[in-house]
């Protein structure tokens, strides 16, 4: 029996889409699950794909590879991975390519390539995105590891994933963990986006009381201009979806509880390891973490009052702004973004290429939208760019979008409608445009209880002062 050019282990739906994928587009696959009745039943689901190969045990999983062996391990992120790797290992030559398609930690990532690398079993590290739908049709793809490895995976990774004007939505990222980093920080962007789109419906369904279809319209008609992503266009198909038992609008029935897997916080958590402000982003997860207290939240709302206002303006002005608050903040998310793979490409030495990776977004992956292109091109242009809003042409979208943007979120403020990530956004924008920030304050208080010294505009050097002590 011919043996399969890949295969893969973890046969969740993204596994069983993924080497649907991968057999589709011609390359035979090895499938493994740990309970092998899930090998049986896929198989057995899926008799016109000729090229999936049914195996029952590690040793034949491997068995069943051509050499070097190359595998997919798609499941979940953390011991479950290292347990994974522990039973294949002992049946792999050195060559061989261990591919960890999972949302992985990319220091997990950077861990099991030192460790792999003794034995001389290649390692990579790659991120997919598009869920469900993308995994079976063509995910945006981020691989990170040894690129002599990656070069052997590359036809079928240029093959399986998405495509905008013919060109994969795949490349190599970098080194060791390079590719679960962006694909990390790509879930941060997702966090911040999908809260920004949550707050603008809050605005409109709170000021403007509308109603689902209304909303779906709106949402729609955004789709057409610079907004156009995946996300909105989700979004108003989300407003336009019935209940079919209740007929009302399903959005309307849904508890709102939001739940998170982990990535969106490991990338707050790496931004402040790393030094960079990603308050978008933060405030995303942290609107999380609020609506998961729902009883206590319940509680509250029988207690604590907030203003009473009501909207009277124009609204058409009102759709406006919100449009102008939401495309602007969009902005300073993707920035933050960019920002922290800047940074790490800095401290891990990775020499990562931001152009490239904003044009691998453009298609397959959850946060693909129409000014993607804009971004690559803005990196293009200037490979050292150190952030987003310096380019000419967001530095334009912005400062025609600030006074709506304000607008936005004074109506917001003033109604006591939450607008964690918008504020957010607008904070950052002011925060990084100001020559001067009130933090000489803070350094004062620092060294006047704790002696941490400060600087002086007028003078070079390092200072102290007995801040207690007379003049």
């Amino acid at each position: 029996m011919p043996k399969a050019k890949i295969g893969l282990v973890g046969l969740a739906v993204m596994g069983e889409n993924l080497a649907l994928n991968i057999e589709r587009n011609g390359y035979p696959i090895a499938v493994w699950n740990r309970t092998t009745s899930k090998v049986d039943d896929f198989v057995g689901r899926n008799p016109n794909a000729k090229g999936l190969i049914g195996t029952h045990t590690p040793q034949e999983f491997v068995e069943a590879l051509e050499s070097p062996k190359k595998i997919i391990l798609l499941v979940k992120a953390g011991q479950p991975v290292d347990d994974m790797i522990d039973q294949i290992k002992p049946f792999l030559s050195p060559g061989d390519i261990l591919i960890d398609g999972g949302n992985s930690l990319f220091h997990d990532t950077r861990r099991r390539f030192e460790e792999l690398k003794k034995d001389k079993i290649e390692f990579i590290g790659s991120g997919v995105s598009g869920g469900e739908e993308g995994a079976l049709w063509g995910p945006s793809l981020m691989p990170g590891g040894p690129k002599k490895a990656y070069e052997q995976i590359e036809p079928i990774w240029e093959s399986i994933s998405a495509k905008v004007d013919g060109s994969p939505c795949t490349a190599y990222i970098g080194p060791d963990g390079a590719g679960h980093f962006v694909k990390m920080v790509h879930n941060g962007i997702e966090y911040g986006d999908m809260q920004l789109i949550a707050e603008v419906y809050d605005l409109l369904r709170t000021a403007l009381s509308m109603e689902a279809q209304e909303l779906a319209d709106v949402f729609g008609e955004w789709n057409e201009g610079v907004l156009s992503s995946y996300l909105i266009e989700i979004t108003a198909q989300i407003f336009a979806k019935k209940d079919h038992e209740t007929g009302k609008p399903l959005v309307d029935l849904i508890l709102d509880k939001a739940g998170q897997k982990g990535t969106g916080k490991w990338t707050t958590q790496i931004a402040l390891d790393l030094g960079v402000a990603t308050p978008t982003i933060n405030s995303a997860v942290e609107a999380r973490i609020l609506s998961s207290i729902k009883d206590e939240r319940v509680l509250a709302s029988k207690k604590l009052r907030g203003p009473k206002a009501v909207y009277r303006g124009d609204r058409q002005k009102l759709i406006a702004a919100a449009h102008e608050a939401l495309f602007a903040s969009k902005i300073c998310s993707y920035a933050q973004g960019m920002a922290m793979i800047r940074a790490a490409s800095e401290e891990y030495k990775w020499k990562l290429d931001y152009s490239e990776i904003a044009r691998i977004w453009r298609g397959g992956c959850i946060i693909r939208a129409q000014f993607l292109d804009s971004i690559r091109e803005a990196f293009r242009k200037k490979k050292k760019l150190t952030n987003l809003l310096l380019d000419p042409q967001f530095k334009r979208w912005v400062r025609q979008a600030q006074p709506k943007w304000r607008f936005a979120l004074q109506t917001a403020n003033k109604m006591g409608i939450p607008t964690l990530a918008m504020s957010a956004s607008l904070a950052y924008y002011d925060s990084y445009r100001r020559e001067s920030l009130p933090q000489n304050l803070t350094q004062a208080q620092r060294d006047f209880f704790g002696a941490h010294t400060y600087e002086r505009v007028d003078r070079e050097g390092v200072f102290h002062t007995q801040w207690g002590e007379g003049e």
